[in-house]
């Protein structure tokens, strides 16, 4: 939701990975942004309407990006998309800052406008193919933002480690950074940052995207 710059750019990259993209946005002029290779869906429309998201094909998605020029039209359509059609995979771009920690309490993760790049929404909309944050300089060694299954809730963060023979660098919870402890517990919403190889980075994204083995 949005064809602002943002979101032209962040619909063309998805496209030119190979995923199916609609685009709504209220003004039908904005969609010149997305040119004329973008083969997506184009929807003029509110972001947070039913009809309008049922026609950019809501019911079929695997995630949603609300990337409008508005707080509280990003966040309401963000809320239908994941409470209303079960879809997992939500992002919202909020410019308050002091909205933030209220919208990552209710497990809709925010990306503030200070910190926002296309990488950073895509690590969140996809599975896999995370976009190392920092690689060091022979680029054998990277940090990156993983998806965590649901079913992880609840576990420590050291059984993530063991489980996916990563270690977890810090964890974004609420808008700050924690490091954490032996019993420092996985919750909902949090942004886990591993330290892996680059070549074992897509085994432990499935490790970790998967539901956790029963002890």
């Amino acid at each position: 939701m949005g064809c602002g710059r943002v979101g032209a750019t962040l619909a063309l990259s998805l496209e030119s990975q190979g995923h199916d993209v609609a685009v709504i946005d209220t003004n039908g002029s904005a969609f010149r942004r997305l040119g004329n290779s973008f083969e997506g869906k184009r929807v003029t429309g509110l972001g947070f309407d039913r009809d309008t998201l049922i026609e950019a094909g809501i019911e079929q998605a695997y995630a949603f990006a609300a990337v409008s020029n508005g707080d509280n039209s990003n966040i309401l359509a963000a809320r239908v998309a994941r409470e209303t059609y079960g879809v997992e995979h939500v992002v919202a771009r909020i410019y308050d800052p002091g909205r933030a920690e209220i919208y990552q309490r209710l497990g809709i993760p925010t990306v503030g406008t200070v910190r926002w790049t296309a990488d950073q929404m895509l690590r969140r909309l996809l599975p896999q193919g995370s976009v190392p944050e920092h690689t060091d300089p022979s680029g054998h060694v990277v940090i990156a933002d993983v998806p965590i299954n649901p079913s992880w809730v609840g576990r420590r963060i050291s059984e993530l480690e063991s489980t996916s023979g990563a270690r977890v660098a810090y964890v974004t919870r609420l808008g700050d950074g924690i490091l954490p402890g032996a019993d420092t517990v996985y919750q909902d919403g949090d942004l886990v940052h591993v330290i892996t190889t680059r070549a074992e980075l897509a085994n432990v994204e499935q490790t970790l995207d998967d539901i956790p083995p029963v002890h």
